[in-house]
């Protein structure tokens, strides 16, 4: 941090249109910044980011709809070894989390959603988890589920793939550097419901944690409730700016990055009226190793303690934050 005296209490925001549309020195200058937040804050708003409103409000609708739904109906595409699917109303704790010792279930349900991929595919031909096949909703209510979710997960792939030539020049690597890194991103996405409900002491719609991933793309919400922790320990309410996309970056971008670039503690409050949100965790290909990228393991910057895969690391975080029932090892018990 440049100035530790300083923390930083607001999250700033990037305008991707001059990138996008191929301004002179657009890219540069992106980057440049894109640099200076990664490693200071941690989140960032996108705005003019190429994503239509109408759809991101579409995925929204078809969320609330899903959820909607009686839970016998939800319960029928129940997540299982394959890691897709539905995952109920307090299934996670997130005993990983480096801010807080987590002890209370989190408020919360989801449908898990990955890329979709033809049945053929090696990785579903060989059960990889988190691969597919999606388990898509039947009821005659969501015909449109998964067409609209289909598109709008390739709209929100386009946008974390067409980012990559920023993420490569913020860390003085060639713009095409993650290209070949992302031929099959190992992407998951939470497509969440946060009930209005009554919450004990220490617990949350979820409670303060890392994401896991490389970046998060999250289209900001109007009903409140995320909350970004600043360096000192101050959480920030993530205020709503029309049509935006929040961007943060996970624990394998730390890996990845040695450490230079920030995966930044947040939490959700429950909130006071239903909240539906549909988030994608744009990762790298299952078999990228996290060792430290190109000019990330030198002076300063200290040799990490273990090296793995996107996937094993994913793998590792379900795995350890979810319920056995929710296709992770945590004991199915009351935690509260």
């Amino acid at each position: 941090m440049s100035d530790q005296s300083k923390p930083i209490y607001n999250i700033p925001v990037i305008d991707l249109a001059p990138f996008l549309n191929g301004a002179p020195g657009a890219a540069e200058r992106t980057a440049k910044r894109l640099c200076w937040i990664q490693e200071e804050v941690g989140f960032y708003y996108t705005i003019n980011h190429g994503i239509p409103p109408p759809l991101i409000k579409a995925a929204h609708d078809q969320v609330e709809a899903f959820h909607s739904q009686p839970l016998k109906d939800k319960l029928a595409i129940k997540v299982d070894e394959k890691s897709t699917g539905y995952v109920p109303f307090k299934s996670t704790v997130y005993v990983t989390s480096k801010v807080a010792e987590n002890k209370r279930k989190n408020l919360n349900e989801n449908i898990r959603i990955v890329r979709e991929r033809p049945v053929d595919h090696p990785g579903i031909m060989s059960g990889r988890p988190f691969t597919g096949p999606n388990k898509w909703p039947e009821h005659e209510k969501l015909t449109n589920f998964k067409p609209v979710m289909l598109e709008y997960f390739r709209a929100m792939e386009d946008l974390g793939h067409a980012m990559l030539p920023l993420y490569a020049m913020a860390l003085g690597l060639p713009h095409d550097y993650f290209n070949d890194l992302f031929t099959d991103p190992c992407w998951i996405s939470r497509n969440v419901h946060y009930p209005p409900v009554d919450a004990e002491e220490g617990q949350f719609g979820i409670a303060p944690h890392t994401d896991h991933g490389f970046i998060t793309l999250l289209p900001i919400n109007e009903v409140p409730g995320l909350q970004v922790q600043a360096r000192d320990g101050v959480w920030i309410s993530a205020g709503y700016i029309e049509n935006a996309i929040i961007v943060n970056s996970g624990d394998f971008m730390a890996k990845w990055t040695n450490g230079r670039f920030r995966a930044t503690p947040h939490r959700v409050l429950p909130p006071t009226k239903d909240r539906y949100i549909s988030a994608l965790f744009y990762n790298p290909n299952w078999d990228v190793s996290s060792a430290p990228l190109p000019g990330c393991n030198g002076p300063g910057h200290q040799p990490p303690s273990a090296i793995t895969t996107m996937l094993d690391h994913l793998c590792a975080y379900v795995n350890s934050n979810y319920a056995q029932t929710a296709g992770g090892m945590q004991d199915d018990q009351d935690f509260s």
